[in-house]
């Protein structure tokens, strides 16, 4: 059973995500996360909870090289896709523009 609290940030992340895909821009897909990393021009990475570990750990790597924020996010890849408005899976997904959305500095705080 999820406590309360979980349930409030998980659907607060959700809204925020949501917002940012209406109002923002957001990558989503492995490959091109990378090569936003490797540019430079990521703000956020998101990682699902069933993601590789393998491929985890390579993401959280790049982010520390480029000081990339990293939310792992507490839904599996189905969660976080539907929750980016898509029909398909998504395991990791990059933030390189908030938009209307406080998911930057939101994030920070929790």
């Amino acid at each position: 059973m999820v406590s309360k609290k979980a349930k409030k940030t998980q659907d607060s992340m959700n809204s925020r995500l949501k917002l940012v895909m209406k109002s923002g821009k957001a990558i989503l897909g492995y490959k091109h996360t990378m090569k936003a990393l490797r540019k430079g021009k990521a703000k956020m990475i998101l990682i699902a909870s069933n993601c590789p570990h393998l491929r985890k750990s390579e993401v959280e790597y790049m982010s520390m090289l480029a000081k990339t924020q990293v939310h792992h996010y507490a839904g599996d890849n189905t969660a976080l896709g539907t929750a980016c408005g898509k029909f398909f899976n998504c395991s990791i997904m990059c933030i390189t523009d908030a938009g209307d959305s406080d998911i930057l500095t939101a994030t920070n705080k929790e």
